[in-house]
């Protein structure tokens, strides 16, 4: 009879596993490996104890969830081969006679990522320790597989990045940490797909669905919102956010995590649409799925699925319409293979975790292919006609007249989906991918996506184009705490002189296109515009009429309503204008080696004419300040003087690293800033 190895300890060798599985940035005190991947582990017999090769036999076994299957792939137990084998849990040794025993261990592919526990069988099982296996972009096997390394640098192993916010005609990048290998995020993240209802339910058939990224997808963007689950987030557009942080206070996934881990899973108090996506990415990444975050500017809200965006108003202008059009909406891109779909619809899959609409009964969206979106194939997976209406949906807008009767003010086919940007990889430069979700606007190959996608137009304008030309034009500096103007031009290009009443009043918006107050008005004004003549009508928008209601967002939506006498037409423009911030000044007073203390002066100057009350600086950079936020209140700053804050930290790795500043106060927030630092030996 065989004699059982006496085992004196197992190393799980997690330095040298960990750094070649490229979850190094976790730490190495404790083993986290990529499937598809070799790993080695080493058995230490106590003296008297003896392996030699083709006489000691035993087996492993690799457990994951609560109650593991042979059957649904949770469950496997294996012995020593002569090789790896690829498509099922393998361990093979070229070990001497002796009591040190080097056995490497090797997973397939597509087995379920997760917290394994790894037990030796030799009649009695003795446990060896848990690791952690998660998705491998390095793995051609692996469905999450990406051929370049820059990508993999930028999509999985980047701890920050830059979403974008603002309008079509004013895209600002703003800096976020997402943090995904500071302390604890790996287990917050594993917590967060143990708390989904589908593993209430049966908890091995979820465990055994996690080899699937798009399962997994799904998981997370249903629980990155609250909605209908133990999730996240809880979204908010109200403006009140007094029970909770405001959603643009945010600028990392890493607290809002801890503080839903160390709360029992309490859901965090708000978000918005980029606060979702940037904590979607941060549990994407985590796990080893490839991630970007994404900007659509001009991004539809189609509310009755029929790829049409349908605005209604009554004669004085008041939208009385459910569908919208918001600035900007963020969601993610995840990279996977889909062999559930027909050939050619690998690569980039568009997840929205921000709670709009309901998918199969649950708050989440996607994923679904770009090419599919691109090419208006609707019919497949998931919620396909819900993003294809954000980024191609049409525009139709009717008056509604006192008597009931609608009238065709305008439409167009080209307002939704422009300039649908992601950080580039390796750089902070935008990178525009509006290509890879439709055909270029107005042309013939995006018209026939049109009707494929059965985009149908119901409200098709009648009549001839009208003569009489409306549009908005803006000054150059609009910056925040300025007075400055706006101006209404009406162009008549017919043969007749026109008589017009004007209406012109600009309003305090949300990125979601939320209307608040009124900040300038014209109002019924009568307009004589020669034929072939332009006129322009100034609008002077002033702080101390916009400064106590303009949100975090800076956004002033202009609108301008024209309506011709003879014959009575309506015309409209409508245009979002964005504030400037004033610029966060991120100084270092020293040269960045690691573990050693270095320090930023940060300065903001306050261009409003009045008092700053309350003023915070909040800093974070992942590997620069230990896991923490660090905040200083800077007081009170009056007009045109500056807030200043010197800050200290100590970077603890020797990579690049990303020092990301955000300053509040009463009347000025969301105010952004960011230095790249490269930390030297």
């Amino acid at each position: 009879m065989d004699q059982a190895l006496d085992i004196e300890r197992c190393d799980l060798e997690s330095r040298i596993n960990n750094t070649t599985h490229h979850t190094d940035q976790n730490g190495l005190d404790r083993l986290i490996v990529r499937r598809g991947l070799p790993f080695t582990i080493t058995l230490h017999l106590r003296s008297g104890s003896q392996f030699q090769a083709g006489v000691s036999t035993f087996r492993l076994i690799v457990e994951i969830g609560p109650l593991p299957k042979e059957q649904s792939g949770t469950k496997s137990t294996f012995s020593l081969t002569d090789s790896a084998s690829k498509t099922a849990w393998s361990a093979s040794t070229t070990s001497p006679p002796g009591n040190v025993v080097s056995l490497s261990v090797s997973s397939p592919p597509d087995v379920p990522i997760g917290l394994y526990s790894l037990t030796l069988d030799q009649g009695q099982k003795v446990k060896l320790g848990e690791f952690v296996l998660l998705f491998n972009p390095w793995c051609a096997k692996d469905a999450v597989y990406m051929e370049e390394e820059r990508d993999r640098q930028e999509y999985v192993l980047s701890q920050a990045g830059l979403i974008y916010k603002g309008t079509t005609k004013r895209i600002k990048a703003s800096p976020w940490t997402f943090g995904q290998f500071e302390p604890g995020m790996l287990d917050i993240c594993l917590k967060l797909l143990d708390e989904n209802p589908k593993y209430s339910s049966d908890a091995d058939a979820d465990c055994s669905g996690r080899r699937n990224p798009v399962y997994v997808t799904r998981v997370i963007s249903a629980m990155i919102n609250s909605n209908d689950d133990k999730g996240v987030l809880v979204g908010n557009w109200s403006g009140d956010y007094d029970d909770g942080v405001r959603p643009s206070h945010w600028t990392d996934s890493v607290a809002i995590l801890h503080q839903w881990a160390d709360n029992c899973c309490q859901r965090v108090r708000y978000g918005q649409c980029w606060v979702f996506a940037a904590v979607a990415c941060t549990v994407s990444r985590a796990l080893g799925i490839p991630c970007r975050v994404v900007t659509n500017f001009g991004s539809a809200h189609d509310t009755n699925s029929n790829l049409l965006i349908e605005f209604l108003y009554d004669e004085d202008g008041n939208d009385i319409s459910d569908d919208s059009v918001w600035n900007f909406h963020v969601w993610v891109d995840n990279w996977m293979a889909r062999p559930d779909l027909d050939a050619g619809y690998d690569g980039w899959q568009a997840s929205d975790p921000t709670p709009q609409e309901k998918s199969e009964g649950v708050f989440c969206c996607g994923p679904v292919p770009l090419k599919a979106i691109k090419e208006g194939e609707l019919n497949l997976k998931y919620d396909a006609p819900f993003v294809f209406a954000e980024v191609n949906a049409d525009v139709v807008e009717y008056v509604k007249l006192t008597n009931g009767r609608m009238v065709k003010m305008g439409g167009s086919s080209i307002d939704v989906g422009h300039f649908i940007s992601t950080k580039a990889v390796g750089s902070d430069e935008r990178h525009d991918i509006t290509h890879l979700y439709k055909h270029p606007e107005g042309s013939l190959q995006e018209r026939e996506v049109y009707e494929r996608a059965k985009h149908h137009n119901e409200l098709q304008q009648k009549g001839e184009e009208p003569g009489l030309k409306v549009k908005i034009k803006v000054s150059p500096d609009m910056d925040i705490g300025a007075d400055f103007d706006v101006f209404a031009v009406v162009t008549n290009n017919t043969k007749a002189d026109k008589t017009c009443r004007v209406m012109f009043y600009a309003r305090i918006v949300s990125y979601d296109g939320k209307p608040g107050a009124n900040c300038g008005f014209i109002e019924d004004l009568t307009m004589e515009v020669p034929t072939g003549k332009e006129k322009r009508l100034p609008l002077r928008l002033e702080y101390v009429d916009y400064g106590d209601t303009i949100t975090s967002d800076r956004l002033i939506q202009l609108v301008l309503i024209v309506i011709e006498s003879s014959p009575r037409e309506f015309h409209k423009a409508k245009r979002t204008i964005v504030l400037e911030n004033p610029d966060i000044a991120i100084k270092l007073l020293g040269e960045p080696r690691v573990n050693q203390k270095l320090s930023a002066q940060i300065s903001l100057q306050n261009p409003l004419p009045e008092p700053l009350q309350n003023c915070f600086f909040s800093v974070m950079g992942a590997g620069l300040t230990d896991g923490k936020i660090l905040i200083q209140n800077v007081g009170t700053v009056g007009p045109k003087q500056e807030a200043k804050y010197t800050v200290e930290f100590t970077p603890t790795s020797i990579r690049s690293r990303t020092l990301t500043v955000d300053f509040d106060s009463d009347k000025l927030s969301n105010i952004k800033g960011y230095l790249n630092i490269e930390i030297k030996e």
